[in-house]
């Protein structure tokens, strides 16, 4: 196949075999999945990215959102209290006030 022919998510993925720690790469396959309705797919990847980079706030957010989304409403807020942890290590309280009002809505 191509290179022009490849779907972004199967670039992403070859990208990511070149470098199987790029937090950035394995986070934007997740959300390519999402865009394909693979949640099975954006979920595996998600939980590599956490596992592997566990500061990677903007990982919390979207998957616990997602869970949110499909009535996974005990998952999503554990994960949005570990995205909230996370996001105060990194001082990042834009990402932390956001997951508050997830869980908050959640509650």
């Amino acid at each position: 196949m191509s290179a022009q022919n490849k779907t972004r998510r199967q670039k992403l993925e070859e990208f990511l075999a070149r470098n199987p720690n790029d937090a950035f790469t394995r986070y934007g396959i997740a959300l390519e999945c999402l865009r394909e309705n693979d949640l099975a797919g954006a979920e595996a990847h998600f939980k590599l990215l956490l596992q592997a980079n566990p500061d990677y706030v903007p990982g919390y957010q979207m998957y616990a959102q997602t869970l949110a989304e499909h009535d996974r409403t005990a998952e999503a807020k554990t994960l949005l209290n570990q995205g909230i942890a996370a996001a105060t290590r990194q001082g990042n309280q834009h990402a932390r006030s956001e997951m508050e009002g997830l869980l908050s809505q959640l509650s």
